[in-house]
């Protein structure tokens, strides 16, 4: 007998995306069922990524410290080694903070730094069973893992969803539906809404069709690698070209390559090429593989229709280069989730909804187009034939690759600009009255309370714990920042002004010195997903409008989608 449910939310794919939609409803008090055809989540490497952004997202759910336990151990260095064999010529390595020393920089940090929670390279499977097992604890999410959705129809004020599983037919009632089920997105073909960019980069270094491969190699750390092991270790030669990734830093990797031959690879073929690129018999055990297409920059033409959205890889599609993938899919939850617990709850107007896509689609356009400019880069570098011979003409041409590849690896690690940096503006629930916004950067991030962007962080006390944080004081709602003490203008007009039409606002002082020279004195207006809405020296002359404005109950701010495209990334810059 077919089963039948109400629910405020219904999204379909339980991957990382998924499930940190569901946690952020949850934290804003909204319910959701999550679908997936899998029974659980998978146990197969996908990125190794999670930016600093994503981390503050973590952190906000409680999640951050759970998240550094989880990869590398605390005294592994997370950055890049090439090599032109494991058992060969060292051509570049970059350093990275690993988990031990990214904790010291935190603790030892000023002020009004700008990194509370650093990147932290931890594998995607890893990270999704933490948030499967925590997602299981929360009493409003409802985990329908091994239920493969059927149906998604869009009726008056409803969407009704289909799904097969085990214990036979469901169907849900939602008020809205989200598609988080990857790049052959059910839901994203279900509207009709194809893909535009770039697919698959034609060259022979993590191009065209490419293999990637969870493979076990105990003696490669010990014997190889010894004092240069990183989390990212490149063979890089005429004849080769892989990387094997650290994921728990002793004797697993994630291997990517495209130097086997697609349609033939098989587990022996993996065996061997890892055997080459060490120059040694050594043993190797291949626990799974699969094919992939690399350097995609492909972007959904919109980012959803009516009741139903798209985030993640539904909506965007990544080259792996820089680790923009899963992070800019975290970020797209973020902002969605706040729009979607409104218009639940009944605060947010007719246009916020229509927000997601005016402020998503842009970055997922910038972001991708960076990664794949970064994955061309990658590509264009030479192998030389003498890059292995022990001679002088080996010798200048090791050096020459070298220096290429540590400027591409260096592109890879200085990305704070693309982590921090993503700008809302001309969104129609930005206020566009605030100032001229930072320019675009791919390697720094500037703070600024300019409208639209990730309001600027503050470290409250020298604990640099839990609480110490200003994002720690922002609350499920809006949060009206009132930065000078005396000197700030009174914020109960515009809390008034909240307050009446049901909107949640909080008022936090801010009155030291570092608030001030890093806020200017006034009033800034936070939203739920931490970018500033509105900031004003004094009150405003209409409270009402300017919240109005900012839930999406009044057209205003700067309108269209233009987008901030980020400086093409150049070999050698910084």
């Amino acid at each position: 007998m077919e089963r039948s449910s109400t629910t405020p939310v219904v999204i379909v794919g339980g991957g990382p995306v998924g499930l940190l939609l569901a946690l952020f409803l949850d934290r804003y008090g909204v319910g959701s069922v999550v679908l997936d055809s899998e029974d659980s989540v998978p146990d197969t490497p996908r990125g190794s990524t999670h930016n600093a952004r994503t981390m503050e997202h973590y952190r906000s759910l409680g999640l951050a410290g759970r998240v550094r336990a989880l990869g590398l151990p605390a005294g592994h260095d997370a950055g890049i080694s090439f090599s032109t064999r494991y058992g060969g010529h060292s051509l570049s390595r970059l350093p990275w903070p690993g988990p031990a020393r990214a904790r010291a920089r935190v603790a030892s940090a000023g002020r009004t730094d700008q990194v509370p929670e650093p990147m932290h390279r931890a594998n995607q499977m890893y990270v999704e069973q933490l948030l499967f097992r925590h997602a299981r604890t929360r009493p409003r999410i409802a985990l329908e893992f091994g239920s493969r959705a059927t149906g998604v129809t869009q009726h008056v004020g409803r969407v009704v969803v289909t799904a097969e599983g085990a214990s036979g037919r469901r169907t849900w009632h939602a008020r809205y539906v989200v598609g988080a089920d990857g790049g052959r997105s059910f839901v994203r073909r279900g509207l009709g809404i194809s893909y535009r960019g770039q697919g698959g980069l034609d060259q022979d270094v993590l191009g065209r069709r490419a293999t990637a491969a969870h493979v076990r190699v105990p003696t490669l750390c010990r014997d190889f690698l010894g004092g240069r092991a990183a989390w990212s270790n490149w063979v890089f030669n005429e004849e080769l070209a892989f990387n094997l990734i650290a994921l728990n830093g002793v004797d697993e990797f994630f291997l990517l390559t495209s130097s086997v031959e697609p349609d033939a690879v098989d587990a022996s073929a993996l065996v061997r090429l890892v055997r080459r690129g060490a120059g040694a018999d050594l043993p190797v055990e291949v626990i799974s593989h699969r094919l992939w297409t690399a350097g995609a920059a492909l972007v959904a033409e919109r980012f959803g229709e009516g009741r139903v959205f798209l985030v993640g890889d539904a909506a965007h599609l990544f080259t792996p280069n820089g680790g923009f993938g899963m992070n800019t899919g975290a970020d797209d939850a973020a902002n969605l989730a706040w729009k979607l617990a409104a218009a639940v709850q009944g605060w947010g107007g007719a246009q916020l909804l229509g927000s997601y896509e005016a402020e998503r689609r842009p970055v997922a356009l910038r972001n991708t187009a960076a990664a794949r400019a970064m994955g061309a880069g990658l590509g264009a570098i030479e192998r030389p034939a003498v890059l292995e011979d022990d001679s002088v003409e080996g010798r200048a041409a090791r050096e020459r690759t070298g220096r290429a590849l540590a400027a591409y690896g260096r592109l890879t690690l200085d990305t704070l600009g693309v982590q921090l940096g993503a700008r809302y503006d001309g969104s129609p629930v930005v206020d566009a009255g605030g100032g001229v916004p930072p320019p675009d950067s791919f390697t720094s991030y500037t703070p600024s309370v300019v409208p639209g962007g990730r309001a600027p962080h503050l470290w409250l006390d020298d604990a640099r714990g839990p609480g110490s944080s200003l994002f720690d004081r922002f609350g499920t709602g809006f949060t009206l920042v009132r930065v000078g003490g005396d000197r700030a203008p009174s914020a109960r007009a515009l809390s008034a002004a909240a307050q009446d039409r049901g909107v949640p606002v909080a008022v936090l002082e801010l009155p030291d010195v570092a608030a001030c020279e890093l806020y200017g004195a006034g009033l800034v207006l936070v939203r739920p997903d931490g970018h500033v809405a509105w900031r004003g020296e004094g009150q405003p002359a209409d409270p009402g409008a300017v919240v109005d404005l900012v839930t999406g109950h009044e057209a205003g701010g700067r309108r269209g989608t233009a987008v901030r495209r980020l400086p093409r990334p150049r070999a050698g810059s910084r």
